[in-house]
């Protein structure tokens, strides 16, 4: 059963939110995991959204305290399934794979269906996905004042290596 499964602890989850002619509003995480159940294709990842770091502090203060609450909503967690997925047919080169699954944070669900690049290395397989979500649909609130600074649409961008 071991076999079946494959971990990381050590991912990266990358988020842009920037609206041309003004200031990069964007974040990378470190604090992320992953699992995949490489019998099934279930996937499961999670964020500690105070991992997310910015270049200007003041941001990463507005986005834990104002955004994001991560008091109150400390993680973002995707839970899911790739399609037809097959450990034996994967190899050095990147196939797609469509997933789908759901997106909790910032208390709220969604549904997210999107394609991950898959490949594997040995033991080791790489996944990645890049998909959009929209403020609106977890209730995140954008103040008037900076409503042209930040885009309502996020760009979110994952990799992880499991073992």
């Amino acid at each position: 059963m071991a076999q079946d499964r494959k971990v990381t602890k050590t991912g990266e989850v990358n988020f842009e939110a920037s609206v041309p002619s003004f200031e990069e509003v964007a974040a990378t995480n470190t604090s992320v995991s992953c699992i995949l159940n490489a019998k099934t294709g279930e996937i499961a990842s999670l964020a500690l959204i105070k991992g997310f770091r910015f270049k200007v502090a003041l941001m990463e203060e507005h986005f834990n305290e104002n955004y994001l609450e991560s008091n109150k909503y400390p993680k973002a967690i995707f839970k899911g399934m790739l399609k037809d997925f097959n450990i034996d047919k994967l190899g050095s080169t990147l196939k797609e794979y469509e997933m789908k699954g759901k997106l909790d944070l910032h208390g709220k669900s969604k549904e997210i269906n999107t394609t991950a690049l898959l490949r594997r290395n040995g033991d080791i397989i790489e996944v990645i996905t890049n998909f959009i979500v929209n403020t609106d649909d977890f209730d995140i609130t954008i103040p008037k004042v900076v409503s042209n600074k930040l885009s309502k649409k996020i760009n979110i961008k994952s990799k992880f290596l499991l073992r």
